[in-house]
């Protein structure tokens, strides 16, 4: 028995060795080579094994199931489902025993892996789950590290040491939870995913299996979930431990120095350059959404600054603080202690409580402003269109945002002046053949941006005695620059023939029909002193309010889109022509 015993327990460790060493070095045009020569060995160690009645049952179990790996690794999902199923089926009996609950529960992760990949995410729900339940009542019943399913092929000075082996059986169970989170996912339960994707990233500091790159970026990913849930302590916390274990990927060298590195090494250089800048973007987004929801606390009906509200609530908040810091206490922190502390000192430097003056809020920005440098330095015009503009306009919504808090009505125009310094060269460089709907955002948000300074200007005029000239042009040129990538933006949707459409589609409705009230008001605010040119303005501003009616009246599914400028527009369209008529009297009384 010996003698053939250290054949099968050869025969074994040559097959683990060709599955997970050699095959690294197969050549592309046979890629799974050491994977079939692993799968002979395997069938090889089962002949040289028992029938399944004996004591061979757990040993047998194991080769199915590694059998079962090799073909779903080669592609062969059917035969794979078969080994994985045939090795649960010998190992029932003892699923719960020191020797098979690790290779059990294996083999149901496995098959709950192939049920997801084939679309059938209830199946593999199960599979995962009923693993889950395994390891919960083993930990409970025995606890004590249970043996590895390679152990079975090796001799007694070979076993593992109980600590080896406790971490290998909690990493099986970490995959657990790791599909699990998938899975929730996939079935749309977004809390018990992000609960499942929080354990998982914990126990894999815990237990230090984890590669830092992936880890970091899941970790980033799961930060938007709590952003969308508005905990922005648990946010803070997954994207300051993202920074801190995506460190550990090792230093990106400067551009000079990473010229001179070989071409593997290049990729994997450029990869962390890539993580990096994403972890970045969702710092952004972070920086982006904690601004808006104090913007949404703090604004009054007419989306100004509510200083009585403000007072108010940084009252609340300071007798919150003391509540909070208790609740820190429960959350579930990532990592060791050497860990936390480096991702305590990143969390440190942005809030997480809502911002609720100017000063407060700019700290904010500055850190947004931060990580949008960083994620410019990969995501650059030149080869990552879409993203660099995307980073551009959180760029400039962080601007949009912070002049919110901002009292003085010239800094705040200084504040859009800027939005439109960097996201006008970008529409100029935007070929619209390409990039439509990308330009017509920028247009837009142009428009918008040109239209709020005209407003700031006129509010700071109407302070003065009367206007000086210097005002009037300044004014009078904000409002032609509206006018002019409103324009633009409502030709964009004009068909080749430059005909505008005479039913908008649903995603254009409301933006277009706000550019023609906005274009309405605006024709509205130019000063003049030329009578004559006044009446023209009005008539202007008159055609387009009119359109606006007309196409309420012609498509009713849009009102509810445009209501408050409908309400508007109508008032307008019943004032003006009396008004129009007002003045022309003046002027032919005068001619």
């Amino acid at each position: 028995m010996d003698d053939n015993w250290d054949l099968v327990c050869d025969t074994y460790q040559r097959a683990l060795t060709a599955s997970d060493v050699e095959s690294k070095s197969d050549p592309e045009n046979e890629p799974y080579r050491s994977k079939y020569r692993a799968r002979e060995l395997l069938r090889e160690v089962r002949a040289l094994l028992g029938p399944e009645e004996d004591d061979e049952a757990a040993r047998l179990g194991v080769v199915e199931f590694r059998l079962g790996v090799n073909h779903t690794e080669t592609e062969e999902m059917s035969a794979g489902e078969e080994h994985l199923v045939k090795a649960a089926r010998l190992l029932e009996r003892c699923r719960l025993s020191h020797d098979c609950v690790s290779v059990y529960i294996q083999a149901e992760n496995n098959l709950g892996i192939l049920w997801a990949d084939r679309g059938e995410i209830i199946i593999a729900q199960t599979y995962l789950e009923s693993a889950e339940s395994l390891y919960c009542q083993y930990m409970k019943k025995i606890g004590k590290p249970p043996l590895d399913p390679d152990e079975h092929f090796t001799t007694e000075e070979q076993r593992l040491t109980e600590q080896e082996r406790a971490k290998r059986f909690e990493k099986v169970y970490t995959h657990t939870l790791y599909y699990l989170a998938q899975v929730y996912k996939h079935l749309k339960q977004d809390e018990k995913a992000a609960q499942y994707c929080h354990t998982t990233l914990q126990r894999q500091l815990e237990y230090d299996g984890y590669n830092p790159v992936e880890w970091a970026i899941n970790a980033a990913t799961l930060s938007q979930y709590y952003l969308g849930k508005q905990c922005y302590m648990e946010a803070r916390h997954c994207l300051s431990a993202a920074n801190v274990i995506l460190s550990k990927a090792g230093q990106i060298p400067s551009p000079e120095a990473a010229k001179e590195t070989d071409e593997a090494e290049q990729e994997r250089l450029d990869h962390l350059s890539q993580k990096k800048a994403e972890i970045a973007r969702c710092w952004v987004k972070y920086c982006l959404n904690l601004l808006a929801d104090a913007r949404k606390k703090l604004e009054d009906n007419i989306g100004e600054l509510d200083a009585d509200l403000q007072e108010e609530l940084k009252a609340e908040r300071k007798k919150q603080e003391d509540e909070k810091e208790k609740g820190r206490k429960k959350a579930v922190l990532f990592g060791s202690s050497d860990v936390y502390d480096s991702i305590l000192a990143v969390e440190e430097k942005v809030d997480c409580s809502l911002p609720l003056d100017f000063k407060e809020a700019r700290e904010v920005f500055l850190v947004g402003q931060n990580y949008i440098n960083e994620a410019k330095e990969y995501f650059q015009l030149d080869g990552h269109v879409t993203d660099h503009i995307e980073v551009i306009q959180d760029h400039s919504a962080l601007f949009k945002i912070l002049a919110f808090f901002e009292e003085d009505y010239e800094r705040r125009c200084k504040m859009h002046k800027r939005r439109v310094d960097m996201l006008e060269p970008l529409c100029k460089e935007l070929n619209p053949q390409y990039y439509l709907l990308v330009c017509r955002q920028l247009q837009f948000e142009l428009a918008d941006t040109y239209y709020e300074m005209m407003d700031l200007k006129v509010a700071i005029g109407n302070k003065l005695d009367e206007l000086d000239s210097h005002t009037i042009k300044k004014i009078n040129s904000l409002v032609q620059a509206a006018i002019k990538f409103y324009e633009m933006f409502l030709d964009s949707l004009r068909s080749p023939d430059k005909k505008f459409p005479e039913k908008l589609e649903e995603d254009v409705v409301r933006p277009a029909l706000v550019a023609k009230f906005h274009i309405a008001r605006l024709y509205g605010k130019l000063i003049t002193t030329d009578a004559k040119k006044q009446l023209e303005n009005m008539q202007t501003s008159l055609s387009y309010y009119t359109f606006l009616v007309d196409y309420c009246a012609e498509n009713e599914e849009a009102i509810k889109s445009v209501e408050t400028e409908l309400e508007l527009t109508k008032e307008m369209v019943a004032l003006l022509p009396a008004r129009m008529e007002r003045l022309r009297i003046q002027v032919s009384s005068f001619s």
